[in-house]
C-alpha cells in the first residue's frame, strides 16, 4: 500500500512497502543533515510515520568537507540509537556513508581501510554534479576488486550526463548499482534530472531507492501522496531490492 487514510478525508504517503531506506542524513552534526540530536530524532520518528520499518543512514565522507571516519560516524550512530531506546522509537537505525570519490577514498582502498557498508557489501558511493571524474572508473574497480558492491548514488542528478547517457550503460555493464533519490521524479530537484530519473526507470536501471533525506523540507515533499506515483511504476517492474535489506 502507498496510500492510507488519515481521518478518512485527506491521503497520506506510506512507504512501507519499500521496509527500508538506503540513503539520508540523520546522525547529529557531522555534515549537511541533520544538525542536532532533536532534529535527529524528529527526522527518524517522521521517517516512521511515512512507514520505514529501517534506516540506513550514509553521512557524507568528503574529505574537502566532511572529514568523518568509520569510529565518528559509528559513536554517532550509538548516540542516536541510545536516545531512540529511551524514547521508546521501533524502528532499525543503521550507518554506512555516502563516500565522495576523491582521493581520500582512494586513499582508503590502497590502505585496505574497511568501507561502511549496508546489505551484502553495498558501498553508497557519489561523484561531482559540475563534471565527471577521471578517476572514476579506477575507483570503482578496485571497489568491485576488494569485494565492494557500489551503489551510485542519484545517478539522475549528474544532469551534464543528459548529453552523455552512454556513460549509464557503461557504469550499469561494470556491474555498478544504482539508486533513485525518490524526489527526483516528481521535479523537486530540476526538470532536467525528473526526466533523467524517469529515463533511468524506463531503462529499469534502478536496483534501491532512497529519500536523501537532510531536513524537514524534503520530509514535508515526502509526505505528498503524488511523489510516489511514478515510484510505484518502478516498484511493479521488481527489480528494487530494498524490502530484501
Amino acid at each position: 500500500m502507498f496510500f492510507k487514510k488519515k481521518q478518512h478525508t485527506t491521503a497520506t504517503a506510506n512507504y512501507g512497502v519499500l521496509n527500508a531506506d538506503v540513503h539520508s542524513h540523520l546522525l547529529p552534526g557531522i555534515d549537511d543533515g541533520s544538525q542536532d540530536m532533536p532534529t535527529s530524532l524528529q527526522l527518524i520518528k517522521e521517517m516512521k510515520a511515512l512507514g520505514y520499518k529501517k534506516l540506513i543512514t550514509t553521512p557524507h565522507v568528503m574529505w574537502d568537507m566532511y572529514q568523518n571516519t568509520r569510529e565518528i560516524i559509528l559513536e554517532k550512530l550509538d548516540r542516536v540509537r541510545m536516545r531512540l531506546k529511551e524514547e521508546s522509537v521501533d524502528i532499525e537505525l543503521h550507518a554506512a556513508a555516502e563516500y565522495f570519490i576523491d582521493d581520500h577514498l582512494g586513499d582508503l582502498l590502497k590502505q585496505k581501510e574497511p568501507l561502511l557498508t549496508f546489505g551484502n557489501n553495498l558501498v553508497l558511493v557519489e561523484f561531482s554534479m559540475a563534471s565527471q571524474s577521471f578517476e572514476l572508473k579506477e575507483i570503482l574497480f578496485e571497489m568491485q576488486m576488494q569485494g565492494y558492491q557500489p551503489v551510485i548514488a542519484h545517478p539522475e542528478r549528474y544532469t551534464y550526463l543528459q548529453a552523455n547517457k552512454d556513460f549509464y550503460d557503461e557504469l550499469k555493464d561494470t556491474g555498478c548499482f544504482f539508486q533513485l533519490n525518490i524526489l527526483s521524479l516528481s521535479g523537486y530537484y530540476s526538470e532536467t534530472v525528473m526526466e533523467l530519473g524517469r529515463y533511468l526507470a524506463k531503462k529499469q536501471y534502478y536496483d534501491l531507492v532512497g529519500t536523501d533525506l537532510h531536513h524537514f523540507r524534503h520530509l514535508d515533499a515526502l509526505k505528498n501522496p503524488s511523489v510516489i506515483s511514478s515510484l510505484q511504476k518502478l516498484l511493479e517492474a521488481g527489480k528494487i531490492q530494498n524490502k530484501n535489506l
